[in-house]
């Protein structure tokens, strides 16, 4: 199963990253090492996460890690992953 990032994830986690930076550059890189071996374990077996309560698709899924929620859709007949958000699911919008 091929994975894909939206552009708006990757946005997205370059945000995150450079504001974990700021107060430990080393929290930072440990962060998104910890995000990208999540993500390449899902082909493995897509539907291990929830089916997303922003979503009402059963191939929209959450990933949470440390807070963060990271959204993603299977798309089993193209066998793809296609990666489309992180956000902080604690801090108010």
């Amino acid at each position: 199963m091929k994975i894909v990032y939206d552009p708006i994830f990757l946005q997205e986690l370059k945000n995150i990253l450079q504001n974990i930076s700021y107060d430990k550059p080393s929290a930072s890189r440990r962060f998104g090492k910890e995000i990208k071996t999540k993500i390449k374990q899902i082909p493995q077996n897509p539907f291990m996460y929830r089916k997303s309560i922003y979503f009402d698709d059963i191939y929209i899924r959450d990933m949470i890690h440390k807070g963060y929620t990271i959204i993603y859709e299977v798309n089993p007949t193209k066998k793809q992953l296609n990666i489309l958000s992180i956000f902080n699911q604690n801090k108010p919008e």
